[in-house]
């Protein structure tokens, strides 16, 4: 009887293990574009059971809402493309905030090669007199604070970040405030590198992931990143395969892990310049009020987010292997960042995925 037992025992094991294997096997490997071409590998939305009939209405409602370039990726793969008013795949347009995960994501390059640390203070690289706060002051932002949003410095000055303009309110780390002195950071990276920002972020960024014919374009006091809708795509791919392209991890695992959490306690719903959903509070651009509830309420908890104004997406959703573009003018007059545009969004592209 124990024989049997034991045979039995052995068999189950051996079938479990064949079933795991066949699981694994039949479970699609993650798609990345090849580097240079301009083959995309495509997918059905019936492939993935996806509700067909829901396209056209979240179509219109995009089209409606002023988009130019919309694209969702399952998997790496493109099951949704598409251009409006005007636009084609080949148009570049601004990325706004949204470009913020790019600084962000080259500085971790940067730290990675050990050109930099993010825990130092900003005038270890730029030097003494970068803002017009007491040197006492000065001394406690860190790149670690640029990358968060809680350098202390007045918000309400508007975008230019010249030293005059940069000017205390508060200690470092004691406030967060959405403020374009983040900027600042290309400045460290150039100075620690000893390269321009541009060439910098081209090798070590955009040729790695095929990001071709995208460019920093100056607009005012700031820099600007502008691309097609596909460019903005690959790199929402990349941070969907936590900084890694195929074979090549580009950006360090803990470093986007850190990048894509909760980055200071007092905007729960921010990481180093990405947005983050299913938190329990949140602030928003030029406020200091506490709003409670998740960020988006009718998106995947899990999603993270590049935000820019003017409603630029770039939405991000690990559990559903997602990665989901929306570049254009703002949906209803002009914002910064989030909208009530991001939650009726999310609802149309439920009513498709779900």
């Amino acid at each position: 009887m124990k024989k049997i037992l034991f045979l039995l025992a052995i068999t189950f094991i051996l079938f479990s293990c064949s079933s795991d294997n066949n699981n694994s096997s039949n479970e699609e490997a993650m798609y990345f574009p090849p580097i240079g071409s301009t083959t995309w590998e495509t997918k059905t939305a019936a492939s993935l059971g996806w509700n067909e009939s829901e396209i056209q209405p979240l179509l219109d409602y995009l089209e409606l809402k002023n988009t130019k370039g919309f694209i969702i990726l399952h998997n790496g793969k493109i099951v949704m493309e598409n251009y409006f008013n005007g636009h084609s795949a080949n148009d570049t347009w601004y990325w706004a905030s949204a470009g913020k995960t790019l600084t962000a994501t080259v500085t971790g390059i940067a730290e990675q090669e050990g050109y930099l640390n993010i825990n130092d203070k900003v005038s270890d690289y730029l030097g003494t007199g970068w803002t017009s706060a007491p040197s006492l002051k000065e001394n406690l932002i860190t790149n670690k604070h640029l990358l968060t949003m809680s350098s202390g410095l007045d918000d309400a000055l508007g975008d230019d970040v010249s030293p005059s303009n940069l000017q205390y309110i508060a200690d470092a780390g004691t406030r967060w405030a959405y403020h374009n002195v983040y900027v600042k950071l290309q400045d460290v990276v150039a100075q620690a590198t000893g390269q321009t920002w541009s060439n910098y972020f081209n090798t070590k960024l955009r040729d790695r992931i095929g990001m071709t014919g995208g460019a920093w374009i100056q607009t005012g006091g700031l820099s600007v990143y502008w691309s097609t809708t596909r460019n903005m795509a690959r790199f929402g791919l990349l941070a969907l395969n936590n900084g890694k392209w195929q074979n090549n991890q580009i950006v360090p695992i803990s470093y986007m892990q850190n990048a894509t959490s909760t980055s200071q306690n007092i905007n729960l719903a921010y990481g180093y310049l990405w947005w983050l959903n299913g938190k329990s509070s949140y602030h928003l651009p030029q406020s200091q009020y506490q709003f409670n509830g998740s960020l988006i309420p009718s998106a995947p908890s899990d999603l993270y987010c590049a935000l820019g104004k003017n409603d630029q997406k770039i939405y991000v959703v690990p559990s559903k292997k997602l990665v989901i573009i929306r570049m254009g003018n703002a949906a209803d007059g002009s914002n910064f960042a989030l909208s009530d545009f991001d939650d009726v969004l999310w609802q149309k592209i439920n009513a498709v995925i779900n």
